[in-house]
């Protein structure tokens, strides 16, 4: 797979809070194995590559989404990525730690699995919006249902409650899995966004800290499912900034 390259000298950043407020989404689910790092990772690479400042943030103890920005070439846009999970040292804040380059317009936090009561609430008050990514298997799906009902009924969500969507992840269309989901979710009047297939690109890309947005020549088709995401959160940004 050909890379995108750019300049091959990497611009040192600013490690200051920004004085414009990013936009901050929250990929979550408590069963592990969702596929929150590769949503994560390869919505990255699309704003990073479109020119927006983008920041991961990851809260993951296994520390997926961190360890691909340490594989990420420096000649491809950057993506700067902070190990949330990291314990506090003694000589910083949390807030330090945790802080972004300045021209960051969007921070994607990736978190743990497990995630309930009121860590999950925590979560929800600091971020704009939540992103759901689903397996369409029967024990995900069950797994999803409680997840959403602890979502919707957390302190942090019924005080403020934010814009949901649910992506598919490892998607064999055509399945009893699929067609359950599909219905499970139009039952919660929850957007159901994209499906995005069963493929090795995904896991080449993700050894290399790259997503299909890093590539000069990426599959067509693998980028026409991405579109309805970034179309949703797209919309969210600008309700956002009405209000």
């Amino acid at each position: 797979m050909e890379r995108r390259i750019s300049d091959p000298v990497k611009k040192p950043k600013a490690r200051v809070i920004s004085s414009s407020q990013p936009y901050r989404l929250l990929v979550a689910n408590a069963k592990g194995g969702s596929g929150k790092t590769t949503i994560t990772t390869n919505l990255a690479t699309y704003l990073a590559n479109a020119e927006h400042g983008v920041a991961i943030i990851d809260h993951d103890p296994q520390g997926s989404s961190y360890q691909w920005g340490q594989e990420r070439n420096p000649t491809l846009a950057d993506v700067d990525c902070i190990n949330g999970s990291k314990p506090q040292d003694g000589h910083h804040t949390r807030s330090f730690q945790l802080k972004v380059a300045t021209n960051t317009n969007y921070i994607l936090i990736d978190t743990p699995a497990g995630l309930s009561g009121v860590a999950l609430s925590d979560y929800i008050r600091h971020c704009d919006a939540i992103l759901i990514p689903i397996v369409p298997s029967a024990i995900d799906i069950r797994a999803a249902t409680s997840f959403i009902k602890d979502v919707l009924l957390s302190p942090g969500y019924r005080r403020d409650p934010k814009p949901i969507a649910v992506i598919a992840n490892r998607v064999k269309k055509n399945t009893v899995g699929y067609s359950k989901l599909e219905i499970f979710l139009r039952s919660l009047h929850i957007p159901f966004v994209a499906t995005i297939r069963d493929t090795q690109r995904y896991v080449r890309a993700s050894e290399l800290g790259m997503g299909l947005y890093d590539f000069s020549n990426p599959n067509p088709d693998d980028l026409k499912e991405w579109l309805p995401l970034i179309e949703w959160l797209h919309a969210q940004v600008k309700k956002l900034q009405k209000n």
